[in-house]
């Protein structure tokens, strides 16, 4: 198995004039503290390896700021994720297809990052002196944002890498570096209208979200992706403004002491009741929301059956 330190070097001699660290450490600067319940960024870095996966060694870590330095440097073509403390360290590249720049996605056939062929994307997992000499593998691209310069401010991955042989032992992993959670799960009951009891999961990689205020204090929310489309009103109790930490009951209007709820997806209610969990709430200088993150159940016309999910936007 190959040493990453030689090719790290051609890599990064790439990479000149794009290339900044931007490390987030225990001690170092970061975003300011946020409102009580408001949503906080995440930077961290967990991986699971399958017994016999040469990089991983069959075990699991995970890291946060406060037991490792995560660094990201590169730009919207090249990124890479450095994780290190006294005991370990970890490189993780994902590279665009040739010509191209990395935006949220999937990314599918992956190869060794410094030598993909063709208009291959590509992918290097690398760590403890161990490394791939070729790479079958694939990432997904949740979020991904640049400052004007073009140095990346912002990360949400996850991958998965075999080396050598495209049936080897998995290593699997998650990056993270100054991100906000994004999705959207459901699972749906037997006999259920609008889930046509179904479940799935929306990420960034695979759907687009919008968020939009509605009347006086509500929300109007919507996710489009894997050929489905689902939206959301959420509308405060007469008189009243969301609060993060309540559960509200809810029925398909909302009036006194009672929220709005109204979930479509393959199809919508007529009438409706069920709940509504606003878990975190955050609000511009001018109250507006920005974002939230919420867990309902929802039951169509007085029937039993129920369609229950989570959202997170960016919360």
């Amino acid at each position: 198995m190959l040493t990453p330190t030689r090719r790290w070097r051609r890599l990064l001699g790439a990479l000149t004039g794009v290339a900044v660290a931007l490390g987030l450490t225990a001690g170092a600067a970061q975003p300011a503290a946020a409102a009580d319940a408001a949503p906080r960024a995440v930077t961290a870095y967990r991986h699971t390896s399958e017994a016999g996966d040469w990089i991983g060694q069959g075990s699991a870590v995970a890291y946060t700021p406060s037991t490792a330095s995560i660094t990201v440097e590169g730009a919207l073509e090249v990124v890479r994720i450095r994780v290190e403390n006294d005991s370990a360290w970890w490189d993780v590249v994902l590279a665009a297809p040739h010509g191209e720049k990395l935006h949220p996605g999937v990314y599918r056939d992956a190869e060794r990052a410094h030598s993909a062929t063709g208009r291959a994307p590509g992918l290097d997992v690398s760590g403890q002196h161990r490394g791939c000499n070729v790479v079958y593998g694939q990432f997904a691209v949740h979020q991904i944002e640049a400052d004007a310069s073009g140095d990346i401010t912002l990360l949400d991955a996850t991958y998965t890498q075999r080396c050598e042989a495209p049936d080897a032992p998995v290593l699997k992993g998650v990056v993270k570096y100054r991100a906000y959670p994004l999705s959207f799960t459901y699972a749906s009951d037997p006999g259920d209208y609008p889930g046509q009891g179904r479940s799935g999961t929306h990420t960034g990689a695979t759907s687009i979200f919008a968020l939009r205020e509605w009347g006086v204090g509500g929300l109007s929310w919507d996710a489009s992706g894997k050929r489905e489309s689902w939206s959301a009103l959420l509308v405060p109790p007469t008189g009243e403004r969301f609060e993060a930490g309540r559960t509200y009951r809810t029925e398909r209007g909302s009036g006194p002491g009672v929220a709005g709820l109204d979930v479509s997806g393959f199809g919508g209610c007529n009438r409706s009741h069920g709940t509504l969990a606003l878990t975190k709430l955050a609000r511009d200088a001018d109250g507006t929301v920005t974002a939230f993150a919420a867990t309902f159940e929802q039951h169509c016309e007085g029937a039993e059956p129920a369609l229950r999910g989570t959202i997170h936007y960016y919360a």
